[in-house]
């Protein structure tokens, strides 16, 4: 019968507690909200939606085309100069999500022949760049600068490492500084995801590039989302000018995908424009999640120490931690929940998101709420 592995690999999921399920969320939610991206509380602020609201009455609810033919707008090109300028790298090119900017980056600097060095934490979509490349791909230990090093060595060819800034389980920050040094002793060029850094990392939120002092050098390529801190959609990747130009002539993702929708791209230029008037709001985006990991570590928990905006809290087994998100959730707060497949080392976890509007009352909640409904 057609199909009919399906049903087999349905009923492993079930028996090992991994099936994923669709959960529509109302427009008002109730509950306490430490689930989503949404760093800077961003998403529904007056001003993004407002930016949303008016591209899209200008240029249209659609972008109507990929960017080669009728999908760039004046709006794009505004939205990549600033973002370009903020963020210090001479250029930017927006994609239609920020999954399709790291396939982009990654494929179209990975030609046949290339070397390919990749973190073992990376994100799906960077583990995806990797396969799809026509280079070589080599995992490497995770933020282990030495072993890109090894890697490396008696390479005779373009090389590319590829890491996530910020890694979206543990929260923890890659070694971006060591990394490029590494790179540089090879002539290797360093790909950065920068998602979960954006508007958290570096000074005013200008990311971990920047405050690792690499933006705007030659040989380092940024990817960001416009959809995690800037509360909008979409992705963008920047650097030096003729690498821009490459990837409009060979990365396949901005080629042949419709261009991001104008609400998006003013949405995100709202949001940019707003972080830059309140650069306060990274560093107290980081507050918020050192004080979530001060409380949960002193109340027991096992946490691991956030570099940026997000907490992990360790789960006993991926069933657990299914039961403690649900029992959070009918409590009032939403949390993420993390487990294998989606984890590389096995382990299940809660992932909590702090977010720069969150007040000391609601971080007092969570961690209570947290602490009664733990397996």
């Amino acid at each position: 019968m057609a199909f009919g592995w399906i049903d087999e690999q349905a009923e492993s999921r079930r028996r090992t507690g991994l099936v994923r399920t669709l959960r529509p969320r109302p427009a008002d939610s109730p509950l306490l909200d430490l689930a989503s991206n949404d760093y800077l509380g961003l998403a529904r602020h007056p001003e993004v939606t407002e930016g949303a609201a008016r591209a899209a009455r200008v240029w249209g609810g659609g972008s109507t085309g990929s960017r080669l033919v009728t999908g760039t707008t004046e709006l794009h090109g505004e939205l990549e100069r600033e973002l370009a300028a903020f963020c210090g790298f001479e250029a930017a090119l927006v994609f239609s999500s920020g999954y399709a900017a790291n396939l982009a980056a990654v494929t179209a600097l990975a030609s046949h022949g290339s070397l390919v060095v990749s973190d073992a934490g990376n994100h799906a979509s960077l583990i995806d760049g990797c396969r799809l490349a026509r280079g070589t791909t080599q995992v490497v230990a995770h933020a282990d600068p030495d072993a890109v090093r090894k890697a490396l060595q008696g390479h005779d060819g373009p090389a590319v490492a590829v890491s996530d800034t910020v890694f979206s389980v543990d929260g923890d920050a890659a070694p971006l500084a060591e990394l490029a040094a590494a790179c540089r002793e090879h002539g290797a060029g360093l790909v950065a995801d920068d998602a979960h850094g954006l508007g958290v990392l570096g000074e005013g939120g200008r990311g971990a590039a920047h405050a690792a002092g690499l933006a705007g050098a030659d040989d380092v390529v940024v990817t960001v989302t416009l959809s995690k801190s800037l509360g909008s959609q979409g992705g963008a990747v920047l650097g030096p000018a003729r690498v821009i130009d490459h990837l409009v002539n060979a990365a396949r993702t901005f080629i042949f995908d419709t261009g991001l929708a104008p609400a998006a791209a003013g949405a995100a230029l709202a949001a940019l424009r707003l972080l830059r008037r309140e650069p306060e709001r990274a560093e107290r985006a980081r507050a918020v999640a050192g004080e979530l990991h001060a409380r949960l570590t002193a109340a027991g928990h096992e946490a691991v120490r956030p570099d940026a905006a997000v907490v992990s809290v360790r789960a006993p087994s991926p069933e657990s931690a299914v039961r403690w998100a649900a029992d959070c959730r009918t409590a009032g707060l939403a949390v993420g929940c993390f487990r294998p497949p989606s984890v590389p080392d096995g382990i299940s976890r809660l992932r909590l998101t702090a977010r720069a509007d969150l007040s000391g009352e609601q971080i007092e909640r969570a961690v209570r709420v947290i602490g009664e409904t733990r397996p």
